[in-house]
């Protein structure tokens, strides 16, 4: 049902360099750049984005106080590696890789950051190592 989500930057070729390298670490690219200055990240045209750009209404973007945007990954190297990569690239750590909850077939290993604005992010991977 998700066709992209984005988030509003304050200082694009920042977030444009943090969000390059972390989805670089996966091995997924920029897909659109349009002319207001919004980039969007994905790994194909029929999957969901990450977008960033400007705020619309001119003003400046803020993080969301409870929001936050889960990118799901197939392994758990993965997930360590989004995460290592947010932190080289100056995002903030809100909780290092590992399972959150039970061992198992639903396993939720995940990792939480935030980019360079403030936005939280989580990568995840649902079942065993």
């Amino acid at each position: 049902m998700i066709g992209y989500a984005l988030f509003g930057s304050n200082d694009l070729p920042r977030s444009f360099a943090f969000y390059d390298a972390l989805f670089a670490s996966i091995g997924v690219n920029r897909l659109m750049e349009f002319p207001t200055g919004a980039v969007c990240w994905g790994a194909s045209w029929t999957t969901p984005m990450l977008g960033v750009g400007p705020a619309f209404d001119g003003k400046p973007a803020t993080a969301g106080n409870g929001t936050m945007i889960a990118l799901v990954v197939d392994t758990r190297a993965k997930v360590d590696a989004m995460y290592q990569a947010a932190m080289a690239a100056g995002g903030g750590d809100e909780g290092g890789p590992g399972v959150r909850g039970e061992e198992g077939p639903q396993a939720f290993y995940a990792a939480y950051f935030r980019d360079p604005d403030g936005n939280k992010l989580c990568a995840f991977r649902v079942g065993p190592a």
